[in-house]
């Protein structure tokens, strides 16, 4: 019986944006996946926190967005889990839970060139597959030339996902709500109806 393919999509969601849609339904068909995991995290610990939402909101707006798609699924893990979300960690807890479960962790180009520099990198590399998405501002060659470097490093395989993402960011979204500019056709329909009923994003009024 062959395993289950999972993609493991982590992230802060602040907010979530087409972008990150995309990226999972492209890695859904191209890695022939059986499931795209959403794990939005708890505390950032390389973020600035008071820029980010509570985790309940980012939640809904994660639900939200993915509902109307089979195939993706929500995960609570690490804002249940508290303090720092660390991505070694939520993958540990996911093969713990799931030991036939063969999972691909997706990130951006620019998050690959990072993850050195993040919280037990070896043992990311060691327990999952590595699905890296092309993105504006990285040559192929740069991009081939970090697989290489990390792949010899630890010992492991990291593949490409041929479609590009989309040059969209989370701090692009937010930036366009606060000046008071549309955000629509770059976040989920949902998502853009709960960021206008909640006013997320509005600095407050100094009075």
């Amino acid at each position: 019986m062959s395993k289950k393919r999972v993609g493991i999509m982590g992230g802060t969601f602040n907010p979530i944006h087409l972008g990150h849609l995309i990226l999972a339904e492209n890695a859904y068909e191209e890695l022939e996946l059986d499931e795209v995991l959403f794990v939005p995290s708890g505390n950032p610990y390389m973020k600035e926190y008071g820029d980010v939402l509570d985790a309940k909101t980012r939640i809904d707006l994660v639900g939200e967005a993915i509902e109307d798609n089979c195939h993706f699924a929500l995960s609570r893990m690490e804002v249940d889990r508290g303090g720092n979300s660390y991505s070694y960690e939520t993958i540990a807890e996911l093969k713990r839970q799931n030991p036939d479960t063969e999972y691909f962790f997706m990130v951006g180009a620019d998050s690959l060139f990072m993850m050195d520099k993040w919280m037990c990198p070896e043992k990311i590399f060691s327990e999952v597959t590595i699905a890296v998405a092309i993105r504006d501002g990285y040559t192929d060659e740069a991009l081939e030339e970090q697989i290489k470097t990390l792949e010899e490093k630890y010992n492991t395989k990291i593949v490409r996902l041929h479609s590009r993402s989309v040059d969209l960011s989370s701090s692009q979204i937010r930036d366009r709500v606060r000046n008071g500019k549309s955000i629509r056709y770059m976040v989920h329909y949902k998502t853009d109806l709960v960021i206008k009923k909640k006013r997320l994003y509005i600095e407050e009024e100094v009075i």
